[in-house]
């Protein structure tokens, strides 16, 4: 991949280039993982709850952190953060092993430099709070935002610094807590607006890296056809009318949020009630399918490189 390339992807999707180092202590790529930017202080450790015993013996447990508890919700009413901060935390994060039963993994937060001062801890703990709210794909299991204090302007300005390094390290280790959906766009700014209106259907959307987004106020079929009962997708609707993340009203089916789904095909699956291709069913506003678009795409990036090779 050459210069330009990487400079042009990255300013789509308001990134830089970066380099990032993941080291694995015990060697086994599913054990602990300890990420940074090599040019910065910050670091993300990533613990399975099966290892916490051997994160306790390592040195970085000793600093004073920040933590996220990472899982499910035992109800499966979707995914579920408790973040905290802690000078001490070996006693913490051993009690919260024997006290909270939803997390998986646990993402640390520190500095090498062992920097982080209580000021930066008890600030960074609110914005965590906060920044995972506001990306909307966890719920918190906080029972309030942290504490507030005054905290100078220098020390602000090194907390964000800190935070922007760690949500990228953290999206980095498979958890993008503190990404909103399709990098934040609103519907005026994204790209590529597609929309499915099949009989007494009314949504829009867009197609992303992860997957496609469906958006909060699309308008679906509350009833669903003969044989989906037991397809993957109804039960994938089953699942977000739980989380009430969609709900019947009015006779419709109604998104409550903006959705995000791991296929073209599921999103549409849901708003339609039944089994379909979504490469098909989402069109942009002249009429022409997410298929002939993204085929359309290709034909014209492969040109791109074949010109800029010869």
């Amino acid at each position: 991949m050459n210069q330009t390339h990487v400079a042009r992807v990255a300013k789509t999707m308001h990134f830089r280039p970066q380099t990032i180092q993941i080291f694995l202590p015990s060697g086994d790529p599913r054990g602990i993982r300890v990420a940074e930017i090599t040019t910065r202080i910050v670091q993300a450790i990533d613990v399975p709850r099966s290892r916490v015993a051997d994160f306790l013996e390592m040195r970085e447990s000793e600093r004073l952190s920040l933590y996220v508890l990472v899982g499910e919700a035992d109800d499966g009413s979707g995914k579920l953060a408790y973040i905290g901060q802690s000078g001490d935390l070996r006693k913490r994060l051993a009690a919260h092993n024997n006290e909270k039963d939803f997390w998986q993994r646990a993402l640390v937060l520190s500095t090498r430099t062992e920097s982080l001062t209580q000021t930066h801890a008890l600030f960074l703990e609110n914005l965590l709070i906060q920044e995972t709210r506001n990306a909307g794909r966890y719920r918190t299991d906080n029972c309030n935002s942290g504490i507030k204090q005054y905290v100078p302007a220098p020390l602000v300005a090194d907390c964000h610094e800190i935070f922007d390094t760690g949500r990228t390290l953290v999206a980095s280790l498979g958890v993008p807590l503190f990404e909103r959906l399709g990098n934040g766009e609103s519907v005026e700014q994204a790209q590529d607006l597609l929309f499915c209106r099949r009989s007494n259907t009314a949504a829009s959307g867009y197609y992303t890296d992860e997957g496609f987004v469906v958006l909060r106020g699309s308008i679906g079929k509350a009833e669903i056809g003969k044989g989906f009962q037991n397809h993957s997708f109804s039960r994938l609707r089953d699942d977000l009318l739980q989380q009430q993340k969609i709900s019947i009203q009015d006779g419709v089916l109604v998104f409550d949020q903006d959705v995000l789904f791991t296929s073209p095909s599921g999103a549409s699956a849901v708003v339609c009630g039944t089994a379909c291709n979504g490469w098909l069913d989402w069109k942009d506003q002249h009429g022409t399918t997410l298929h002939e678009l993204k085929r359309r795409d290709e034909i014209e990036q492969t040109t791109r490189i074949l010109k800029a090779a010869a």
